[in-house]
């Protein structure tokens, strides 16, 4: 493949590392510094492009990548108050996106996990339930969107939370979300299950960015040649 990547920090050359590993090339490599190379052109000598930004200028680099007809898999968080405009974009032209809050393989096993034991644990009201997530302190979004994932499956079923909140909460129908941001920490996340006899929790603990550059690049070379929008579980086959 032909890899443009659209945001080159540490993710990005991770990203960068990984593909070059697995025989394809980074023909493109777009920041804050060249914004002059950001043409629909250049974006048109390549097979697929690969977006970690930030939540500011996510949406517009979609549709630049909508635009030029090239698919896009999308790692930026934050931004999905402006998803329906997205979605309407690329079903207008045809386009093709990956989107996920999190392409660690663990971790989208771990949200498979964190699915299962919420279904389990809705039967037992007698537990309380709480998040906690740590990244790094240059981490622009709080909580993560991986957290805001994990906090949306135990909505689903602990029907007694009502919403996430993220901050210590007395409400009984807030689900708590806890942030902190500790250097060097890549990305913790826990869902803890508390009553007065016992606790329940489950952790996933990434300790570097090769998982979620990794699965990066797998969701691109799943992307390619295909129309639409999917996510981590149709790349890895758990739909």
């Amino acid at each position: 493949m032909k890899i443009a990547l659209i945001g080159y920090g540490k993710m990005g050359k991770a990203i960068e590392e990984i593909a070059i590993s697995k025989g394809h090339e980074v023909i493109l490599k777009l920041d804050v510094t060249n914004p002059q190379d950001f043409t629909k052109q250049n974006l048109q000598a390549c097979d697929v492009a690969i977006e970690f930004t930030s939540p500011h200028s996510a949406v517009e680099n979609l549709k630049k990548c909508f635009d030029a007809g090239l698919p896009v898999v999308c790692g930026s968080t934050g931004w999905l108050a402006e998803w329906n405009d997205i979605l309407k974009a690329c079903e207008a032209n045809n386009g093709a996106l990956v989107y996920a809050s999190n392409y660690s393989i663990g971790v989208n096993l771990f949200f498979e996990l964190n699915t299962y034991l919420a279904k389990l644990m809705s039967k037992h009201p007698d537990y309380e339930v709480a998040l906690e997530e740590i990244h790094h302190t240059e981490k622009k979004d709080s909580p993560s969107g991986t957290a805001i994932t994990l906090a949306e499956q135990v909505l689903r079923f602990i029907t007694n939370k009502k919403q996430w909140v993220n901050h210590i909460s007395d409400n009984h129908e807030e689900l708590e979300i806890i942030s902190e941001r500790i250097d060097p920490a890549p990305g913790t996340h826990k869902i803890k299950y508390t009553s007065p006899i016992d606790d329940i929790e489950i952790i996933h603990t990434a300790h570097n960015r090769k998982g979620f550059a990794g699965g990066a690049v797998l969701a691109a070379e799943f992307l390619v040649g295909k129309k639409g929008i999917f996510n981590m579980k149709q790349v890895l086959g758990f739909d």
